[in-house]
């Protein structure tokens, strides 16, 4: 393909096991402009909630019904953009959680990289499959457009060795066994907000129904709580975080679970659900918490957790200068962060109350001995920026100011 303009318009698609968030973009060489953005939620349901809107916040589409797959979201989507004339897209950008050993940099999307992803499906069973789907279904509603494959795990391709290498015999390691890390995307949003402000010693707290907490040095990923794949880390909503692996042989061995029972408990029955019995939804535990030891329980399991990632990641990074907090969770619930912060008034860090409720940055105090701010995630953006730069014959002059230094630039 080449371009006959610097500027493209680029369809993101962001794909989880039940829902489908996306946003098409105008992007040029030097700035990107959101056009319209969007969500089909709990597709596979009766009610599936479907709701888009553009760039001045007005409302383009707000309907529950019957979307049966992620094919038909697709559907949606596309009578979507020609209903509120939107332009055509160029390219299509899609999110992937994990590509394994092999494909750790965005790359444009054809036959060999869609087998290599099926052979990493065994890495994020939870996220692959429905990706997977999602790209061929967009192959067939869009044919003929260019689409790239945007991975979580690129910006933390440079870990260095001593977090990278897993604690495990050298033949494992030779077959990819090694700290992933994820949510790289929503990182390398904060970034590039941050952009002339990114401080040397930055930590973000990515929470939501998926958490995790990263060490930026310099703009680069040195350290971060998931690992091999997406289930590591801090507590989540449905997923345990990290286990004494000696539980899962205890399960083994005097349960009789296998592969697949180990995965339905440490993916599915675990981290807030497991601990509440309630449910995964942090807002469904606050109001509960009341009357609910086991959702206080949860709550404070969560905020203790983040903390002491954190308090990790601060000694990796030999100290902090800014705490990001994004994510679900990170960006609306105010007495979460509260709760991390509170618990963390060893290191000086101060929140202002007023300002935490309002989300006005930065939300600590003047005096707080680190920054605390509260960003939105972008990662819809990040995969329009990263399409753009990888389609042949694109500019170059707007890399990703958030990928590895190594990997902007590069048509990968």
């Amino acid at each position: 393909m080449t371009h006959t303009e610097s500027q493209l318009n680029v369809l993101a698609l962001n794909s989880g096991s039940s829902s489908l968030k996306f946003g098409l973009y105008a992007v040029g060489p030097l700035r990107i402009e959101k056009l319209l953005s969007g969500e089909a939620e709990s597709i596979g349901d009766k009610s599936t909630k479907c709701h888009a809107e553009d760039a001045q916040g007005s409302i383009l589409l707000s309907e529950t019904g019957p979307i049966p797959s992620q094919r038909e979201a697709i559907i949606r989507i596309g009578r979507l953009l020609v209903d509120s004339k939107m332009p055509v897209p160029a390219a299509i950008g899609h999110r992937i959680v994990h590509g394994g050993p092999r494909l750790r940099q965005h790359c444009l999307i054809d036959d060999s990289v869609l087998a290599q992803l099926e052979a990493a499906t065994a890495f994020a069973p939870l996220h692959i499959p429905s990706a997977l789907l999602v790209i061929r279904f967009a192959q067939e509603h869009f044919p003929g457009l260019p689409q790239a494959a945007c991975f979580d795990t690129t910006f933390h391709a440079e870990l260095p060795e001593v977090a990278r290498v897993l604690p495990i015999s050298k033949e494992l390691q030779s077959e990819g066994i090694q700290r992933y890390g994820f949510h790289g995307l929503s990182c390398e949003s904060i970034v590039h907000q941050l952009a002339n402000d990114l401080p040397n010693r930055l930590i973000i707290a990515h929470l939501g129904n998926g958490a995790s907490v990263t060490a930026v040095k310099g703009g680069r990923s040195i350290d971060t709580s998931m690992g091999l794949t997406p289930t590591g880390g801090v507590i989540m909503g449905t997923r345990s975080g990290d286990l004494d692996p000696g539980i899962l042989v205890y399960l083994m061995r005097e349960k009789k679970f296998d592969a697949t029972m180990l995965e339905e408990l440490v993916d599915h029955r675990s981290g807030l659900l497991g601990i509440s019995g309630v449910g995964s939804d942090m807002r469904r535990l606050h109001e509960a918490a009341s009357s609910n030891a086991d959702a206080r329980l949860a709550i404070q399991m969560f905020c203790y957790s983040v903390r002491k990632q954190v308090a990790a990641m601060i000694a990796a990074l030999g100290g902090v200068d800014l705490l990001v907090f994004t994510g679900g969770i990170g960006e609306n619930d105010v007495e979460t962060r509260a709760a991390i912060c509170g618990g963390l008034s060893w290191l000086g860090v101060s929140l202002n109350p007023a300002r935490n409720r309002s989300g006005e940055n930065p939300v600590s105090e003047p005096g707080s001995r680190c920054a605390v701010y509260v960003l939105p995630s972008q990662e819809d953006e990040q995969i329009a920026r990263h399409t753009y730069g990888v389609l042949p014959d694109s500019p170059r002059a707007m890399p990703s100011a958030t990928a590895p230094r190594h990997l902007q630039g590069q048509t990968q």
